[in-house]
């Protein structure tokens, strides 16, 4: 309990991070100013109340197993992320560390839990996740088209430049030899285009 006082003294007015205790009866004992500035809307005054009140119902048996594991370790601190109502019919996303609290005799009174919100940094990292997938799918995309632009593309484009060399060697007429040569160096331009093209994709 004294290290839970040192706590309070230092985290009582904190701008950032929430300060909370439950006792044995799993009822709000303190809250600090942040919390109470957060939550007061919602719910009133939280001392005295099941803090389950201000916890997403799917959320609930993350804070049963984290005491329990409080209480099996006391020594030692234990993480847990808990969605809180925001009264908008949304959520406000916090991580805690929860610590038993233990009396004189060293039996258990409680936990306290120290936390702060990242609902901003949880939707930025989904936005993230989101723009990786564009991308990942945007990447085989450009893929496929460069595989297309490669084989099926230029293939045709191949025939031709041979057909038209096959062309060159047979004994023809000049003004349709001339048009001959004119369709393999258009071929030979429109694939040095597609290499260009697939090059950069």
């Amino acid at each position: 309990m004294e290290k839970f006082e040192e706590i309070k003294s230092l985290l009582d007015n904190s701008s950032i991070f929430y300060l909370i205790a439950v006792d044995m009866n799993s009822r709000y004992s303190y809250i600090n100013t942040r919390y109470q500035r957060v939550f007061h809307g919602l719910h009133g005054n939280l001392v005295g109340q099941h803090y389950s009140v201000t916890v997403h119902p799917d959320d609930q048996e993350t804070c049963n197993i984290v005491a329990a594991q409080c209480f099996s370790n006391p020594g030692a601190v234990f993480p847990a992320v808990i969605r809180k109502h925001d009264g908008k019919g949304g959520f406000i996303i916090t991580q805690w560390e929860y610590k038993a609290m233990l009396d004189k005799n060293n039996s258990p009174a409680g936990i306290f839990c120290i936390g702060h919100d990242i609902t901003e940094f949880m939707q930025a990292n989904t936005a993230l996740k989101d723009v990786k997938a564009s991308l990942t799918e945007t990447k085989l995309r450009l893929a496929q088209i460069a595989y297309t632009q490669s084989h099926m593309v230029r293939k045709p484009i191949a025939n031709i430049i041979g057909l038209s060399q096959l062309l060159d060697t047979t004994g023809m007429n000049p003004s349709v030899k001339n048009i001959i040569n004119m369709i393999s160096e258009s071929a030979r331009e429109l694939d040095q285009v597609i290499k260009k093209v697939y090059a950069k994709l």
